[in-house]
C-alpha cells in the first residue's frame, strides 16, 4: 500500500521513468512469448528454439539495468534522517523500491501478454498475419505455467537487482587505535589517561619506564582534576577546562558529530544514503579491457565457425556480452581519463571545471557510456552480420535491437540527470561566486565534446573489429 501511494504521489519526471521501465519489460516479456510459441510451433527444432529464448538475454539484461538507473533517481526512497522512528529505515525503503519496481515491470508483463493475445486472436478471434505468425503458435493452447513463469521474469529479476543494489550498506569499522589512545588531537576515543596537547612528543616522554609513565600520567590526571574543580565556574559559563601551565584539557567525546554531505548534523537515524556511489574506482580499466579482448576473440571464434544462412550463434551472443561488460568496466576509468586529460597542458578555468566535473561523476556516468558504446558497435556488427548474404532482419529482431538501445539510451540520459541533479549545490555556489552561466553550458559542452572524442573512435575501433569475423 505504501509502493502504492508513493507512486500515485511521484512527480511527472518519475512516472515517465517508471513508464520506460513498463515499456521496456512490456517489449521483453513479448520477446519472450514469442520464444514460447516458437517452441510450440517447431518442437522438431529445440535448439532453434532455445537460441531464440537465449537471445532474450539482452534485453531482459537490458531492462533490468534500466530499472536499478530508475529506482537509484527516484527521490521518494531516499533515506532520510528521522523516517527510522515511525518505520522508514533503510530497508524499508529499499523494499519500497523493489515493489515499486516490481509493479512497474508486472505492468509491462500484462500489456505484452494483452498484445499477445490480441495478435493471437484470443481476444478479438481474428490472428494477425505476416511474419511474426510462427511465433504466436497459432490454433494451440498456451500452457499457463509457461506463460506466468516467463511473465514473471523480468518484474522477478528487475525487483531482486533493484533490493541488491539498494541494499543498506553498514558502515566499515573504525581502525583499531592499538595499545596507545590520545586526547582530543588525532583521538580515536578516550585514553587510558587525559594527556595535554603535545605531551607525546614532549623530550623524554618515550624513554621513561612503564611505571613512571603510569605515575605521571595518574599524577597528571589529579592535576587536572583539582584544576577543573577549582574552575567550575568558567566552565558552567562555558569555558574550556584549563590544566596545569594554561593547557587546555579536550575529550575525544567532545568532538561534534560529523556533517552530512549537504551540511547538516548527523542524527542517529541520518544513514548513508546507500544510492551513492563511491569515488571513481579506476583499476576496473585494465580488466575491462582483458575482458573486452576476451569477448572480441570469442567473436573471432564464433565467425570462423559460422555459415551465412544461419541466425546467430551462442557464441556470437556470448561475444557480444563479454564485449558489452568489457566496455562497462571500463568506462569509469575512461571518463576519469578523459577529465584528466582535460586538465593537462596548462588548462583555462573552462577546461579545469569542464575536467573536475568528467572525474567526480565518472562512476555515475562511466558505465551508463561504455553500455551504449558497446550497443553502437553491436548494432554496427549487426548490420554487417544481416547484409544480402545472411538471414533477414525480421520484426522480432527489430523489436529486440529497439528495447536494447532504447533501455542504454535512457540508462544514460538518466544518469546524466542524476549527475545534474547532485551537483546542484556546486552549481549555485558557483553563481553566487559570480560566474556567469554561459561558462557553464561551455563547460558541459566542453564535457560533451571530450566524452564524444574519446568514445567516439572507440566505439568505431570496437565495431570493426566485432564485424570483421561476422562479415566474412
Amino acid at each position: 500500500m505504501l509502493a502504492l501511494r508513493l507512486t500515485r504521489a511521484a512527480r511527472l519526471a518519475v512516472q515517465l521513468r517508471r513508464l520506460l521501465v513498463a515499456v521496456a519489460s512490456a517489449g521483453t516479456g513479448f520477446l519472450l512469448l514469442c520464444a514460447l510459441g516458437h517452441a510450440l510451433t517447431h518442437p522438431e527444432a529445440p535448439g532453434a528454439s532455445a537460441l531464440r529464448l537465449a537471445w532474450c538475454a539482452a534485453p531482459l539484461a537490458a531492462t533490468v539495468y534500466l530499472a536499478v538507473a530508475v529506482a537509484r533517481t527516484d527521490p521518494g526512497t531516499r533515506p532520510r534522517p528521522g523516517l527510522s522512528a515511525i518505520g522508514l529505515g533503510p530497508g524499508r525503503l529499499m523494499a519500497v523500491s523493489a515493489t515499486t519496481t516490481a509493479l512497474s515491470a508486472a505492468l509491462g508483463s500484462v500489456a505484452a501478454l494483452l498484445v499477445f493475445l490480441q495478435l493471437r486472436g484470443d481476444l478479438t478471434g481474428a490472428p494477425a498475419d505476416g511474419a511474426v505468425t510462427e511465433a504466436l503458435a497459432l490454433g494451440q493452447r498456451l500452457p499457463a505455467p509457461a506463460v506466468v513463469t516467463l511473465l514473471t521474469l523480468v518484474p522477478a529479476a528487475a525487483s531482486a537487482a533493484v533490493a541488491l543494489n539498494l541494499r543498506p550498506r553498514a558502515p566499515r569499522p573504525a581502525p583499531s587505535a592499538g595499545s596507545r589512545r590520545y586526547g582530543r588531537f588525532g583521538a580515536y576515543g578516550w585514553g587510558a589517561a587525559r594527556e595535554t596537547f603535545g605531551t607525546y612528543g614532549r623530550y623524554g616522554a618515550r624513554l621513561a619506564p612503564a611505571s613512571s609513565a603510569s605515575a605521571s600520567a595518574s599524577a597528571s590526571a589529579s592535576a587536572s582534576a583539582s584544576a577543573s574543580a577549582q574552575l567550575a565556574d568558567g566552565r558552567a559559563a562555558g569555558a574550556a577546562p584549563v590544566g596545569g601551565g594554561g593547557t587546555l584539557l579536550t575529550q575525544a567525546s567532545d568532538t561534534p558529530p560529523p556533517a552530512t554531505a549537504d551540511g547538516t548534523p548527523a542524527t542517529p537515524d541520518a544513514v548513508p544514503d546507500p544510492t551513492a556511489t563511491p569515488r571513481p574506482h579506476t583499476t576496473t580499466l585494465p580488466w575491462g579491457i582483458a575482458v573486452l579482448t576476451a569477448g572480441l576473440a570469442v567473436e573471432t571464434y564464433a565467425g570462423d565457425t559460422a555459415t551465412p544462412s544461419t541466425t546467430p550463434s551462442a557464441a556470437v551472443l556470448a561475444g557480444w556480452a563479454l564485449t558489452a561488460l568489457g566496455l562497462a568496466l571500463a568506462g569509469p576509468g575512461l571518463t576519469h581519463l578523459c577529465g584528466r586529460l582535460l586538465q593537462a597542458v596548462r588548462p583555462g578555468a573552462l577546461r579545469l571545471l569542464a575536467g573536475r566535473v568528467l572525474m567526480e561523476e565518472s562512476h555515475r556516468i562511466g558505465r551508463p557510456l561504455g553500455v551504449v558504446c558497446s550497443v553502437a558497435s553491436a548494432a554496427y556488427a549487426a548490420a554487417a552480420l544481416y547484409d544480402a548474404d545472411g538471414p533477414d532482419f525480421g520484426p522480432l529482431s527489430t523489436l529486440g535491437a529497439l528495447v536494447v538501445a532504447g533501455c542504454a539510451v535512457a540508462t544514460l540520459l538518466t544518469a546524466a540527470v542524476e549527475a545534474k541533479h547532485d551537483r546542484t549545490d556546486t552549481t549555485d555556489a558557483l553563481l553566487r561566486l559570480g560566474a556567469p552561466p554561459a561558462t557553464l553550458r561551455a563547460a558541459a559542452a566542453v564535457r560533451a565534446g571530450a566524452l564524444l572524442a574519446l568514445f567516439g573512435p572507440l566505439t568505431l575501433i570496437v565495431a570493426q573489429l566485432a564485424s570483421l569475423p561476422l562479415a566474412r
